[in-house]
C-alpha cells in the first residue's frame, strides 16, 4: 500500500472527527436558536434604544441572557451526553459557573455541562444493579442531587474564574483584530470550513456565544455576521447560473432561492467541492462582506439563524441598515466576478472532458475511473456487513471512490456485476442525514417523500435527523458526501446513499425504483 492510499483514510478519519466535535458543539445551540431569536427581538424592542423602547419589558433581556439561554444550552448539552438525567445535573452544575461570573457563561455551559453529565454517567455505573428493589428512587434522586451541588461549587470556584479569563483573551483578540482591521482574516478559516460542513460548529459553537456577549456590551455584533452572510453563497450561484455547464447552471437559479432566501448555505456547498478552486472566490467574498461591516461598525442584535437574508434583516441592528445591505451585495459581486473568471478559465477544458458538462455524469465519470460499479440500484442491492468496504462503497459520490482508495477489491457494484447474493430486505425506513438535521435533510426528505407519494409507493416513512442521533432503525441513510463516513459509523447495518445535492440528486429515481422493486 502506498504512502498516498494510506494518508488519505487517516485525513478522512481526522475529518471526520473534527466534524463530530464541531457537530457536538453546534448540537447543543441549535435546538436552543428560537430561544436567541426570541431574546434578539425582545432586545430590538424593548431596550432603551429599541424599535419600541418600555422599561419594564426591557428586564427581560439581562434574566434570559444570563440566565435562560447558557442553561438551555447546558440542559441540551447534558442530555446529549446522559438523556434527562445528565441534563439535569447539567443545568444545576451550571448555576455555578454563572453566578461565579459578571459574563455571560455560554462557553462555561458548553463545558460544564456536558462534562457534568459524563461523570453523573460514571457515577451511576458504580452501584449499577446493587440497590437493592425499593431504594432505586431514593437513591438517584439522592446521588443526582448531591453531585450535582457539589459540581455547583466547583464550577463557581474553578471554572468560572478560568472561563472568565480564557473569554476575555478571546475578547480582547477580536477587538485587536478589529482595530487593525484584520478581522476579515477569519474568511481564510470559515470559508473552507464551511464548505466541510463545519459551518454550524463555526458559527453555533464558536461565533454565536462570542456574538451574544458582545451584543450584550454593544447592542450589536459583526460576529454573527462573519458566517451566515448570505452574499458570497449568492455570488457563487450566479456565478454557475451564468458561466457553469450542464447540470450545475440548470440547478444554480433553484439553489439561490433556497441559499438566499431560505438560508440554507448547505445548498451550495457541492458545487464549491465540484471545483476546489472556487473556495478563493468564496474567501474573497467573505473578506469584503467582513470588511464592509468593519468600515461601517455594523453588525446584528442577535443570531440569524437560518443565514437566511430575512433573517439577516430583521436582526439588523438599527443603526447598521446601510453597513450590512452593503456587505451582502459587494461579498455577492466580489464573489460572483472572482467565480466567474475561474469558471470560464476552466469551461472549455470541462466541456472537453467527458461528461464533465452534467453533473450525474461526472459522478459516474469518476466512479468508471476507480473501476466500479456506477448504479445506485447495484450498489443498495448488495449484501454487506457493517463496517466492511462494501458499506462504503454504497455511496453514489465518494462511497466508490473510498472503497478503491482504501484499496479494496470487492465495492458494491462489483459484487452486484459478480452475480454476488443480494439481501433484498424491504426498504421501509429512509432517513436523510445531515449535520444539524434541520436544513438541507429536511428539503432531500420532501423532495424524496414526494416522488415516492407519486409513486403511488405506501407504507414507507422518509425523515429527516442529524447524523449524531441516527441509529440503526433505518433501512437506508442518505447524506451528503462529506458527510457519509460519519452517518456509516452512526449507522453502521444500514445502507448507505451518497448525493453531491439533497435537492437535484439524479439518484433519486433509481432510488424510487429500487423501493418500489423491494417492497413488493
Amino acid at each position: 500500500m502506498t504512502a498516498t492510499s494510506t494518508a488519505e483514510p487517516r485525513r478522512r478519519g481526522a475529518r471526520v472527527h473534527v466534524q463530530r466535535f464541531g457537530t457536538f458543539l453546534s448540537g447543543m445551540v441549535l435546538p436552543n436558536i428560537a430561544a436567541f431569536i426570541a431574546w434578539g427581538l425582545i432586545t430590538a424592542f424593548f431596550i432603551p434604544t429599541g424599535w419600541t423602547p418600555n422599561e419594564t419589558l426591557g428586564g427581560l433581556v439581562g434574566p434570559m441572557i444570563t440566565y435562560l439561554l447558557p442553561l438551555l444550552i447546558a440542559n441540551q448539552g447534558g442530555r446529549m451526553v446522559y438523556d434527562t438525567r445528565g441534563g439535569v445535573v447539567a443545568t444545576i452544575a451550571t448555576m455555578g459557573v454563572i453566578v461565579g461570573s459578571d459574563i455571560p457563561q455560554f462557553m462555561g455551559a458548553m463545558i460544564v455541562g456536558p462534562g457534568a453529565a459524563w461523570i453523573m454517567k460514571h457515577v451511576d455505573r458504580i452501584w449499577d444493579g446493587k440497590i437493592k428493589p425499593g431504594f432505586e428512587m431514593l437513591v438517584n434522586n439522592f446521588s443526582a442531587g448531591i453531585l450535582g451541588g457539589i459540581l455547583a461549587v466547583v464550577a463557581f470556584f474553578a471554572i468560572a474564574p478560568l472561563v472568565t479569563g480564557l473569554s476575555g483573551l478571546i475578547e480582547a483578540a477580536v477587538d485587536w483584530l478589529v482595530s487593525l482591521n484584520l478581522l476579515p482574516l477569519v474568511s481564510l478559516f470559515i470559508e473552507p470550513g464551511k464548505v466541510l460542513f463545519l459551518n454550524n460548529a463555526i458559527n453555533q459553537g464558536v461565533l454565536t456565544p462570542l456574538g451574544v456577549q458582545q451584543s450584550l456590551e454593544d447592542g450589536k455584533s459583526i460576529l454573527f455576521l462573519l458566517e451566515a452572510n448570505p452574499g458570497p453563497g449568492l455570488g457563487l450561484l450566479l456565478a454557475f447560473a451564468v458561466f457553469g455547464i450542464g447540470m450545475f447552471r440548470a440547478s444554480a437559479p433553484g439553489a439561490i432561492i433556497i441559499q438566499f432566501l431560505g438560508g440554507i448555505h448547505e445548498i451550495y456547498f457541492p458545487y464549491v467541492l465540484a471545483k476546489p478552486l472556487l473556495i478563493v472566490a468564496m474567501i474573497a467574498g467573505g473578506m469584503t462582506g467582513v470588511f464592509t461591516n468593519v468600515i461601517f461598525q455594523s453588525g446584528l442584535r442577535a443570531p440569524a439563524s437560518p443565514g437566511s437574508i430575512f433573517a439577516v434583516l430583521i436582526q439588523t441592528a438599527s443603526d447598521s441598515y446601510l453597513g450590512v445591505i452593503l456587505s451582502v451585495v459587494l461579498s455577492a459581486l466580489v464573489t460572483f466576478l472572482v467565480a466567474s473568471v475561474i469558471l470560464r478559465a476552466s469551461r472549455k477544458r470541462d466541456l472537453e472532458r467527458e461528461g464533465a458538462g452534467d453533473m450525474s455524469a461526472a459522478i459516474a465519470a469518476t466512479q468508471a475511473q476507480k473501476g466500479k460499479e456506477s448504479s445506485v440500484l447495484s450498489n443498495l442491492g448488495t449484501s454487506r456487513e457493517p463496517g466492511s468496504a462494501q458499506n462504503v462503497g454504497a455511496g453514489i459520490v465518494g462511497g466508490a471512490e473510498a472503497a478503491a482508495e482504501e484499496g479494496t477489491g470487492s465495492g458494491a457494484g462489483a459484487g452486484a456485476a459478480g452475480g454476488v447474493a443480494t439481501d433484498r430486505k424491504p426498504l421501509r425506513n429512509i432517513v436523510f442525514a445531515c449535520d444539524a438535521g434541520m436544513g438541507s435533510s429536511a428539503m432531500g426528505a420532501t423532495v424524496l417523500r414526494n416522488k415516492i407519494k407519486k409513486a403511488g409507493i405506501e407504507g414507507v416513512t422518509v425523515v429527516n435527523k442529524a447524523i449524531a442521533n441516527l441509529d440503526d432503525s433505518a433501512d437506508l441513510v442518505i447524506t451528503q458526501r462529506e458527510l457519509t463516513p460519519r452517518a456509516e459509523r452512526q449507522a453502521p447495518h444500514a445502507e448507505h446513499v451518497s448525493v453531491d445535492n439533497f435537492m437535484n440528486s439524479p439518484r433519486y429515481d433509481e432510488v424510487v425504483q429500487e423501493v418500489a422493486n423491494r417492497n413488493k
